[in-house]
This record gives C-alpha cells, sequence and structure tokens, in this order.
C-alpha cells in the first residue's frame, strides 16, 4: 500500500459560505413557494426547495480541519482514496470515512498522556457527535517518545539484568500505518521489546573476556554499561528493520535504566567491590615497589650506607609493610647496633 496525498483539496470555506448562501436562498425559495401556494399556484418550487434544504446538510460532513503536523486516511466505500497533509480547511467527498486503527490505544508515549484539560476537551467533543469521532481518527505526524516497560532480559553470560529504553519515532507513510498493520501503535511497542531482548543477549552487562559482540569472531570490550551508545544505535537499527512495513520512522533510541536484577543485585555488588579492591591493592603494591627500588638505587648512589642482600632484604621487607599498610606504622627506635 502506498501513500497518496489529496492535492487541491483546501476549499473548505469556499464550500462553508456556499452551504450557507444555498441555504439563505433555499429558505426564500421556500417562503416565494409557500405564497404562490397560497395564490393557487404550482407547489413544484416549494417541495423542491425543502427537498434540497433536506439534503445539502450532507455537504457538511466533507469538511475536514487539520492543524500542523496532522494527517487524515480517508476511504470510500472501503477503497484507499487518499490521506490529507498539512493544516488547513478541507472539502472531500461527504460519504468518505476517516480511518485511524490506533485512535483509542494509549501506550506509556507523550503522545498519549492525558491532563485535565485533554479530558475535558475530549468529553466535550463527545457531546458534539461527529466532529469528535472525526478528531479521533486524525494520525498525529509529530515526533512522538515511547516508553516501553523494564524488562528482564538475561546477557550473553546468563546474568538477568533489568533494561528500559525510550524510542523517538514517527509516522512517516500514513498509508502503511493504517492498513499494512492491525494496530501500529500496539506493533511497535511489540518490536521494540523484541529488537531490546535480541540485542542485549548479544552483550555482557559489563566487559568480560572472550565474548564476540560484534559477530565477527573476535574477543572485543563492548558491555551493555560501557557501550551505552553503541548497544542503542543497534537497538534502533534493529526496530527501523522491524517497522519499516508499518510507515514508521524511528528516529532515536536511548537506554533508560540498567541494573542487574534484583535477585543477583547483592552479589554483583560485591563481586564488583571485590574487582575494586583488587585493582587498588595492585595500583599500591606497584607502587610500593617502585619507591622501594629508588630507595635502594639513591643510597647505593650516594654511598650513604652499605648494606648486604640480607639487609636490603629486611629493608624492603619494612618498607613494603609500611607502604602497603592499612594503617599507619607504628616506628621503632634502634638505638644500639644492627648486629
Amino acid at each position: 500500500m502506498e501513500e497518496k496525498v489529496l492535492k487541491g483539496k483546501k476549499q473548505g470555506m469556499l464550500v462553508l459560505l456556499g452551504v450557507i448562501l444555498l441555504y439563505i436562498l433555499l429558505i426564500t425559495g421556500i417562503i416565494f413557494g409557500a405564497e404562490t401556494v397560497e395564490a393557487g399556484g404550482s407547489p413544484v418550487l416549494l417541495a423542491v426547495c425543502i427537498v434540497v434544504a433536506c439534503l445539502a446538510w450532507i455537504l457538511l460532513l466533507g469538511l475536514k480541519v487539520l492543524k500542523p503536523q496532522e494527517a487524515l486516511v480517508l476511504t470510500l466505500f472501503g477503497k484507499y482514496v487518499g490521506t490529507l497533509k498539512g493544516d488547513g480547511f478541507y472539502f472531500v467527498n461527504p460519504f468518505c470515512v476517516s480511518v485511524n486503527p490506533a485512535a483509542q490505544t494509549k501506550l506509556n508515549q507523550s503522545g498519549d498522556v492525558k491532563n485535565l484539560n485533554s479530558q475535558i476537551m475530549a468529553a466535550a467533543g463527545q457531546a458534539a457527535g461527529t466532529t469528535a469521532q472525526t478528531a479521533s481518527k486524525k494520525i498525529s505526524l509529530k515526533i512522538m517518545t515511547l516508553n516501553n516497560s523494564r524488562q528482564k532480559i538475561n546477557d550473553c553470560l546468563g546474568n538477568p539484568v533489568e533494561i528500559g529504553i525510550a524510542v523517538t519515532w514517527r509516522v512517516v507513510d500514513t498509508a502503511k500505518a493504517v492498513f499494512n498493520v492491525d494496530n501500529y501503535k500496539e506493533f511497535l511497542s511489540l518490536q521494540c521489546d523484541s529488537a531490546l531482548r535480541n540485542i542485549v543477549r548479544l552483550y555482557p552487562y559489563d566487559v568480560a573476556p572472550n565474548v564476540d559482540t560484534t559477530g565477527d569472531g573476535m574477543a572485543d570490550e563492548g558491555s551493555l554499561r560501557g557501550s551505552s551508545e553503541i548497544v542503542a544505535a543497534r537497538i534502533k537499527d534493529e526496530i527501523q528493520t522491524r517497522v519499516e512495513e508499518a510507515g514508521i520512522q524511528i528516529v532515536e533510541a536511548r537506554i533508560t535504566y540498567l541494573a542487574y536484577a534484583t535477585e543477583i543485585a547483592a552479589v554483583m555488588l560485591q563481586r564488583q567491590q571485590a574487582s575494586a579492591i583488587i585493582d587498588a591493592r595492585k595500583m599500591i603494591v606497584d607502587g610500593a615497589v617502585g619507591m622501594v627500588e629508588m630507595a635502594l638505587e639513591r643510597l647505593n648512589e650516594n654511598h650513604t650506607v652499605e648494606l648486604d642482600e640480607e639487609r636490603k632484604a629486611a629493608m624492603v621487607s619494612n618498607l613494603l609493610v609500611v607502604l602497603c599498610g592499612n594503617h599507619d606504622a607504628q616506628p621503632v627506635v634502634n638505638s644500639g647496633s644492627l648486629y
């Protein structure tokens, strides 16, 4: 199904003024016809004016008003006739019906958030009848944001993680959105969930050895936490591939929430703490060994004191204890001989 944009239909004001003028003429004709009948003349004029007055209001059903970034998909007796796009006052075939199967679908997205004012306006529209029904069939062409619920997914190492995404999207082909899928909003939501699950299972939560996330057969350092931009780009491309047939364009996808699942969060926190402690200890030991080496070199260069191998080992031991200890060292002053 290809979209067909209707051109040259912005004649709503002209038709409205014509209908008003027509009713003025009909009222005049009815009055004149009634006088003619009373005078014994033919009732044809009166009958014609009454019949036309009873049917002329049908023309008003063809008047459509669109605001900026709105579209209206029209069908005539079940056949797709075209789409109205752009703001303006339009006149179309009065028997055309607007179609939008997702009009009543409410998702957790920007365009479906209801506040008090919108609820009051919706109630007033329902009281108006046809006007409210027409307004509900309009398709928004604005960029919208879909916040899908958080999902619990196992990463490539089997660890359950909770992740949520925000997807910004818009309708670019109204015919595909209305006729190619049953409900394009629900379709988008389901495809977001599926694409997110497919991409997340390729990555570990944190950097892990011997893991290939790109599919090139070589291990890399990709991870959900460290490569969030790359992961989001892959999720966007995956969703776009799936919703192409629905006439939807994915503008951007972002990870809004990422954490280990509750059942393993405490264990993984301890693991991260242990890794941090090991890294810190390694850094301290490396620094301490460097300082000991520098001290021995300086003593040998200046010939400050001559130390044999046993005393060097004792000095190294004492310095490492002082530099690597968790608490401040308690010095012991030796006033006697070292031997």
